[in-house]
């Protein structure tokens, strides 16, 4: 696709300074800038690209700018980075959705499909699955028993939906995520350790968006609940009648035991442990891999394993960099006070 500055402009309410006719064909990285391309300019210490870039077209935040012209055409904006979000889903929406049922595909005569669905070759919908208006599934996707599937959801390749699991509407699930797996629940035996049926499912609500290779268990009995709007990376598990509240962001390799419960808008960095059974509130941060074994109130920021206060972590980890340090100064404190008691 083509635009011209002033059509990109008129996307995102921009001032044009410079040429409104210039043409781009392409989207760049700033660093690696080229002509007819364009890119964007949101952060203090990119400024210095105004003057060196090779994009035809610069999307740049209005605090940045300090001259009336620029060696390329510049299109100034309240936040160059929203703006720039604001052209890729618009980019997005012109690319197209596919539509209808690819061969190959196995549907069951008791599922409903609903309008423009796509589903994509040697994926299996099994029976009494519900898929809504506009849902694209891929190629090599299983969908289980009573599914129910909302609209304008993605559920790229590979992916795996488990029997009578739930999912709302605009939700993303990426390659080779497991929704509805059984949860990790056995008991100890004088035999070994036996299976505890895993009986419940999965919902998960609207515009959630799950990353790649992710595992997110059913309930015991119950449900394992994702909130609305939550946020998972790729290669995270989530076990049984775990319940994540709405708009939290949970980054790659987290883990979060059985039956905690979460809060709304929290941030839990990349491989962070969470344990089972306890409660973690809203507006939490809990910096990447701290393990947290206790429950967590609100607006919390922790570090470390186990997870303490942030700022507590780090006055502590002054002393603890100088731990061997201390320790002998400790020691030759001891020793000249014996040398002192025994004169």
């Amino acid at each position: 696709m083509e635009f011209t500055a002033s059509q990109i402009a008129s996307f995102i309410d921009g001032k044009i300074i410079g040429d409104a006719d210039a043409l781009i064909k392409g989207v760049s990285p700033i660093e690696n800038g080229e002509q007819e391309h364009l890119s964007f300019i949101a952060q203090d210490r990119f400024s210095h690209y105004l003057d060196t870039s090779k994009c035809s077209v610069l999307i740049v935040s209005e605090k940045l700018l300090v001259r009336d012209s620029y060696n390329t055409t510049i299109i100034a904006v309240k936040d160059a980075y929203l703006s720039f979000q604001v052209l890729m889903n618009l980019y997005q929406e012109m690319m197209g959705r596919k539509e209808g049922i690819e061969n190959g595909s196995s549907i069951h005569e008791t599922a409903i499909i609903g309008d423009k669905v796509y589903v994509g070759a040697f994926t299996y919908v099994s029976e009494k699955a519900k898929i809504g208006e506009g849902t694209q599934i891929y190629p090599q996707v299983y969908i289980g028993k009573g599914v129910k599937i909302g609209k304008n959801c993605k559920i790229d390749s590979g992916a795996r939906i488990y029997d009578y699991c739930v999912i709302g509407d605009n939700c993303v699930i990426h390659s080779n995520t497991v929704v509805g797996g059984d949860g990790f629940g056995f008991q100890p035996t004088a035999e070994g350790f036996k299976k505890i049926p895993q009986l419940g499912n999965v919902i998960i609500e609207n515009d959630v968006e799950i990353g790649s290779n992710c595992s997110i268990d059913r309930a015991t009995i119950g449900s394992t609940i994702i909130g609305k709007g939550t946020k998972i990376d790729n290669l995270i598990q989530i076990a049984h009648n775990v319940k994540i509240g709405e708009n939290n962001v949970i980054a790659a390799q987290a883990g979060i035991a059985g039956s905690t419960t979460i809060g709304d808008w929290n941030q839990i960095g990349g491989q962070v442990g969470v344990v089972g059974h306890i409660k973690i509130g809203n507006q939490v941060k809990i910096q990447a891999q701290s393990g947290v074994n206790s429950s967590v109130n609100d607006k919390e920021t922790l570090y470390g394993s186990p997870a303490i206060s942030y700022n507590d972590y780090l006055r502590n980890y002054v002393h603890f960099r100088n731990f061997t340090e201390i320790v002998s100064r400790i020691k030759n404190l001891e020793n000249n006070s014996k040398d002192k008691t025994n004169e």
